[in-house]
Formats: structure tokens, sequence, C-alpha cells
């Protein structure tokens, strides 16, 4: 057995169904953010610049691109002998085997992992958020209101505190009162989802409820806590921090990098983010391009506009072609003469010439209104769009697509363009 202070668990498993044809295939932490990095590396630079070198992370849903990217934690500093990083998929046991079924069930089904290093406090975090903590200053906090649980937690603007699990705390930051999700919430003070348990009323709590179905911290564990008399702390957190849960988090936190003085700084030496990068040539802009507030990554080949946009690694825009307000993911062809206006297209798609995307006026979406929404055209990985059509706004594509699947040559505003075999 390996002693360690604090070990960190990373719930990575999320299928992100908010956005739509983007997770379709792979899950939510392994999207691809900011050009070269996906959502997963924040959590996990954060660790590793926080001192925490043991760091399980439980995957379930579509896991392959996850599992490839994290590797043995190389970037991260994360390959050591002793804890470094851990994939922890869900397994077959003597007993009885199940999925994940919510957040502390996955982390009980791990018991024996986190046993092994018999660590004095397991920091919970979702492996789904843009931001920089120093989770030491957290512990440090932690240790000393000699708390058994601590919940970082944010002030947000009262209309969205129904969307989180409000806390309700007295002048020492001790909290009286947990809501989850609560129709009038009676704070602004939002949990986070990030949270540090001393071990062994994180133990008792699990193993108490184990037969509870669906398990889940916000609903079950932090309210069986609150209800036995546990000490409960909120650690107020100010910094930037973002839910890239929908299309439309997720298209503003990307357009967040490019402002001359981005809230959310990816340069800073003192708090590096790491990420597993392909080696790419560098990008290569011609002479007759025109580039502005964009952070292109490498391998990219510009012959044509981009504008206030995001541009994965290996990215091609034909001459002619312009790009505005856009996410344009590693791998993506755009054919020449294309006019692309706040789009976000999905890893190697190929966009043929003369095709015009974000165009006519704002129709709501007719089969998933809550998803496709905010203007965005929205094009899943792997898709072939053909050349001379044009697509509307609030619209979703995935798959290969033929001339024939669009009426006089346009996908309409509102429309939904799946392909057999692709899913929503």
């Amino acid at each position: 057995m390996f002693k360690k202070e604090m070990i960190a668990m990373l719930l990575a498993g999320g299928q992100g169904s908010r956005l739509g044809v983007l997770t379709a295939k792979v899950a939510k932490p392994a999207v691809a953010f900011g050009g070269k990095y996906r959502i997963i590396d924040f959590p996990l630079s954060n660790c590793i610049n926080s001192g925490i070198d043991t760091v399980g992370v439980l995957t379930q849903y579509q896991p392959l691109r996850l599992n490839t990217h994290i590797g043995i934690g190389i970037p991260w500093d994360l390959d050591r002998n002793v804890g470094g990083v851990s994939i922890l998929p869900p397994y077959e046991k003597s007993s009885n085997s199940e999925w994940y079924t919510g957040t502390a069930n996955a982390i009980y089904q791990n018991l024996n992992y986190m046993e092994t290093y018999n660590p004095d406090y397991v920091l919970i975090l979702s492996g789904d958020h843009i931001y920089k903590m120093d989770y030491e200053v957290m512990l440090d906090f932690h240790k000393a209101n000699n708390a058994d649980v601590t919940i970082a937690a944010m002030p947000v603007p009262i209309e969205e505190a129904s969307r989180f699990g409000i806390v309700v705390t007295d002048g020492d930051s001790r909290i009286r009162e947990f809501e989850e999700k609560p129709e009038k919430p009676s704070s602004n003070l939002a949990s986070m989802g990030i949270y540090i348990f001393s071990w062994p009323v994180l133990r008792e709590a699990l193993i108490k409820l184990k037969d509870q179905p669906n398990c889940d911290f916000g609903k079950h564990i932090i309210p069986h806590c609150h209800g036995k008399g546990d000490r409960l702390f909120a650690y107020e957190y100010n910094g930037y921090w973002k839910d890239v849960g929908t299309l439309s988090s997720y298209w503003e936190a990307n357009m967040e990098l490019i402002d001359i003085i981005p809230e959310f700084n990816l340069y800073e030496e003192f708090w590096k983010i790491y990420t597993n990068s392909v080696s790419l040539p560098p990008q290569y802009i011609s002479e007759e391009a025109v580039v502005d507030r964009c952070i292109i990554s490498n391998g990219s080949e510009i012959y044509g506009e981009v504008h206030s946009s995001v541009l994965g690694g290996g990215v091609s825009v034909g001459k002619g072609s312009v790009v505005r307000d856009s996410i344009i993911m590693q791998g993506v062809k755009i054919g020449e003469n294309c006019v692309i206006e706040k789009a976000i297209i999905a890893e190697d798609t190929e966009i043929g010439n003369n095709v015009v995307i974000g165009v006519g006026a704002e129709v709501e979406n007719k089969t998933k209104p809550n998803i496709y929404s905010g203007g965005l055209a929205t094009i899943g990985e792997n898709s072939v769009i053909p050349p001379n059509v044009q697509i509307g706004k609030n619209t979703a594509i995935s798959g290969v697509t033929m001339p024939e699947d669009y009426r006089d040559g346009v996908l309409e505003s509102g429309e939904t363009l799946i392909k057999a075999g692709d899913r929503i």
C-alpha cells in the first residue's frame, strides 16, 4: 500500500448529449477546445500544477479517443511508478457487473483503487469544465476549517441558480443548507461539482448509500453528509470557470480565447495547460490570405480569409473562402470560394467548393430546438458536404452527405441532416 495525502478522481464518462453531433462518437471531455487542446486537459493540468500526482480517470461513454489522448499521462508528467494517471472503466466483478449509474456510484465502484493509496483526502472532479484552480489552496482551506467536506462554489446570476446545486453559508463559510437545482434558490452560490472529502467520511457515505439507484453527489452524498452533521464548508472561487455543456456556451468559450486580452489566458508561464499534441509542421499562410483575431494551430494552410475564429491542427482553407466567427477542428478541409459564418465543424470533415454555411433567417431547429440553437450551424466529425450547397442557421449535419440530400441545393435554417448509421 502506498500512502498519498490527496488523490483525485476525475469523472470523464459523460456523453455530453447537449453537444449534439459533436459527441455522437466521442466523450464530451475528449472534445477539442481552443485549437490544440481537449476539454479534459484543463482539470488534468490543474492537478499536476497543484502538486497532485495520482489521478483516477473514470471513463464510460465512447472512451477510445479519451484513452488514446491520455495514454500513460506523459504530457501532464503523470507517468509515475507510484500513482500517476489510471484509466478506470466499469469492469466485470465476481458478484455483479454494472455500468456507472451516477457520479457517486462510479466512485463507489472504484473503492479498491482509492484504498490502494490510503489517502487522507479525496478530490472529486468533473472532466468537462474549463478553468484554472489551485486545488492545494482549496485543501489548505479544508484543513484550516477541520472540514469533512469542502465544496468549491462560485456566485452565479440568481436567474441561472436553479441549474446548479446551491449552498447557503454562514459568516464562517460553513454550509447550513444545500439545495440541488432548486426551483426557487435561496442563494446564488453554486456548487462547481468540485469536492474535497476527508477519506473516512467519503468511504462511509459511499458504502452507506451503495444501494441507492443512480447514486449522485449532489442528490445523495452531500445531503447524507449534511444530514448526519458532518462539517461542510464552501470554498468560494472567483476566477474563470465555464461549463461548456451546450453548443452556445462551447462556442462562446472558444470565442473568448481570441479577445485581445482574453479573460481566460492560455499563455501564462506559471500555470501551463498541457496536452498530448501531435507533431505537425508549422502553419502556412499564403501571400493572398487574410487572417485576423484568430487562433491558428500547427499544420494549418490558409489560402483564403479567416476572421475571429479558432482553427485546430491540419486545417486547410481554400482560395477565395471566407471563415468568420467559427470553430474549425483539426483535419477539416474547406474547399475554394466557400463562406462559413458562425459554425462549429468537427474533426476530419470535408467541405466542397462553393459551399455557404450559416446563412438565412434564424429559425428554431425542428428536431432538437434545445440543442441546436444560438444561430449556429453544427457539423459532426468525418462528415462530407458536397460542393455548391447552402446550409442555414440552427442546423445539424452528420455523415457523408450527397447533393440529393439538399432540396434545391439548400438545407434550410432549423433543419437536421443525419445520415443512416450516424445519430444526433
